[in-house]
């Protein structure tokens, strides 16, 4: 019997699974019953992958609410395949407690899963069943000639010519897996360290110090960092988050009244990045009334005359001012239609001069100043991505005391619907995402600002914070953070120009980011073998794919015709492999096209005979 066509997946998390589901949702019209054999590696479980597995702690949340959660695609979401309806992740956890979903999970999970409601945040273990229950479902709906194989190992490099079988050379195998086609959904990866991690390293083991690098922290070995000893920690994100869970409760302490109770296991966290301050709290109120109509000025209309220029885009040039006036027109549609009484100007004139003002123009600051009278209602976003900008404190406890109450005003604007703007700003921000994605690498800035602003933890974890910072088990250090090395006395010490002329000193730097998704500095053999095999790495070092269907690029920007990638490590790295329900999730776009592309690929490749050895 010929050999069936053959289609490799590497990375089996929600990006992998996504692609699976849409592979599944769209065989029937594109591929029909042929057979086809469908190759999945990945060494952890399949559906939540390495960053989702099973096997975490039970204090590690996810930082979205249980009903803000879905893998599922529904008529928001532009793409050519069709919509398959799934449940979101409260819904998921319902149809579980009434019996008609049984999942493949422990006692523990299952129990969470009973005690879940939509507004809350779900452990990453329960996602991580929500995950595999997503996988199984799309492997079931895959047409009858289409046979799953798994491989529980990891993917060292693929090769083969662009017209021809390609060649997955697996870890424990000694011969490939062939592959008509190759789709890489890696997920995030380890990193080489880049220079500056080497030398801050070298300098550790010199001294005998603790240096660890950017790292997913549920894998980091948190183990050298010892009770009472101070840590300087440089990032301020979910990172850090996850690092201040492991070091507190997971050491033993616990919250009673509101109040942090030390187990005496805990380390001192020293805190401090560019910014200065946590990303902001989650937004803990639901959307009531009209919602602004999004995009308004960020359409595929202006994204497709931005692609028809010539030269490089330059982000603050070309697309910022657009997006500032995007983030605006949601600010003020809200603050207009749910908040009338802070506004001095009939909605339609307001309107209308607003969408005629250039962007970033006097004109439209001068209408925004003359229609909102107290600038705390004005959507001001340099003041919000770096707040402590020109902010100086005398004392290191000045800081302390002033940054709590930074946090405890956030925290109270994020939970007043009052404030309902800002939930309108997160949905201009989910829109934004969506529209910059089809511009391929537009830099580093706006994905952190994005993330800043609409991807921050929990409320609860927040209040935590303050929490510690009360029983001095967190200390904040300040904007603008530097860390330096003292050869002489063997120590770290960091600087940070909101406290002027102090300065902290520790025998432990944690660096509390994930590594750069960079191709210059990856760990992974895959990728650093596709960088040096031809494939083209943009300046940032991302891997440049086709934008219309995920295609990799060589250096002469030709798209290879048996390569897919998807995901943070490629040009076209959208906000998540799950989104909010009927937010049209950019992910799922991506994952439409590219399974769409690859069907019709095999199956072209099938009808004509040239299944190429």
């Amino acid at each position: 019997m010929t050999a069936a066509p053959s289609i490799v997946v590497i990375g089996g998390g929600p990006r992998g699974t996504g692609v699976i589901e849409r592979i599944a949702a769209n065989a029937g019209e594109l591929y029909g019953n042929q057979r086809l054999d469908l190759h999945l590696v990945d060494p952890h479980p399949a559906g939540g992958g390495r960053i989702w597995r099973p096997d975490q702690s039970p204090l590690l949340w996810m930082n979205s609410m249980a009903e803000d959660v879905t893998m599922f695609t529904d008529e928001t979401v532009e793409l050519a395949g069709p919509v398959v309806p799934g449940p979101a992740l409260d819904a998921w956890a319902e149809d579980v407690r009434a019996g008609r979903i049984t999942p493949d999970a422990d006692p523990a999970v299952l129990a969470e899963i009973h005690g879940l409601a939509g507004a809350d945040f779900p452990t990453r273990r329960l996602q991580s069943a929500y995950l595999r229950w997503t996988y199984e479902r799309a492997v079931a709906a895959l047409p009858p000639g289409i046979t799953v194989h798994e491989h529980r190992t990891t993917a060292l490099a693929i090769t083969g010519p662009r017209g021809g079988r390609q060649r997955v050379r697996l870890q424990d195998r000694p011969e490939p897996l062939l592959a008509d086609l190759v789709v890489l959904t890696v997920g995030h990866l380890d990193a080489e360290q880049d220079p500056e991690q080497k030398e801050l390293g070298d300098f550790a083991r010199r001294h005998e110090l603790v240096h660890l690098p950017p790292d997913f922290t549920a894998d980091s070995d948190l183990a050298a960092l010892r009770p009472g000893e101070p840590v300087i920690v440089r990032g301020f994100g979910l990172a850090f988050v996850d690092l201040m869970v492991l070091l507190t409760e997971g050491r033993g302490g616990r919250y009673e009244n509101g109040e942090y109770l030390p187990s005496g296991r805990e380390p001192v966290l020293y805190v401090g990045s560019r910014r200065g301050v946590p990303y902001h709290a989650k937004i803990g109120y639901p959307w009531t009334g009209e919602r602004p109509p999004l995009p308004q000025h960020l359409g595929p209309e202006w994204t497709e005359e931005l692609l028809s220029g010539t030269g490089p885009l330059d982000f603050r040039r070309d697309i910022w001012p657009t997006v500032a006036k995007e983030l605006g027109h949601a600010h003020y549609h809200r603050l207009f239609t749910a908040h009338p009484e802070r506004t001095a100007l009939a909605h339609e004139v307001f309107a209308e001069k607003y969408a005629a003002a250039d962007p970033g123009s006097p004109e439209l600051a001068g209408l925004i100043a003359e229609a909102v009278p107290d600038p705390a209602d004005r959507l001001d976003l340099d003041a919000l991505d770096r707040p402590l900008d020109g902010v100086r404190h005398d004392s290191p406890e000045a800081l302390q005391e002033a940054l709590r109450a930074h946090i405890t005003a956030d925290l109270t604007r994020r939970h007043d619907p009052d404030h309902s703007e800002d939930l309108a700003v997160f949905l201009g921000l989910l829109s934004a995402y969506a529209q910059l994605v089809r511009l391929g690498d537009i830099g580093s800035w706006w994905h952190g600002f994005f993330s800043y602003l609409a991807s921050g933890p929990p409320g609860p974890r927040l209040q935590q914070l303050l929490a510690l910072s009360r029983a001095g088990v967190v200390r904040f250090l300040g904007a603008d953070l530097t860390v330096e090395t003292d050869e002489e006395q063997g120590l770290f010490r960091a600087r940070s120009a909101t406290v002027p002329g102090a300065h902290t000193e520790a025998r432990a730097l944690v660096e509390a980011r994930l590594p750069d998704p960079s191709l210059r500095h990856t760990a992974s053999p895959l990728l650093r073998a596709l960088r040096d095999g031809g494939a083209a790495v943009t300046d940032d070092g991302l891997l440049a794919v086709d934008p219309a269907d995920s295609r990799v690029l060589d250096g002469e920007g030709r798209p290879h015709p048996r390569r897919f990638a998807l995901g943070p490590f490629t040009t076209a790295r959208s906000s998540g492999a799950f989104t909010r329900p009927r937010t049209g999730g950019p992910a799922f776009r991506q994952n439409d096209a590219a399974a769409r592309a690859a069907l019709t690929f095999l199956r072209d490749l099938s009808c004509h005979g040239r299944l190429a050895s």
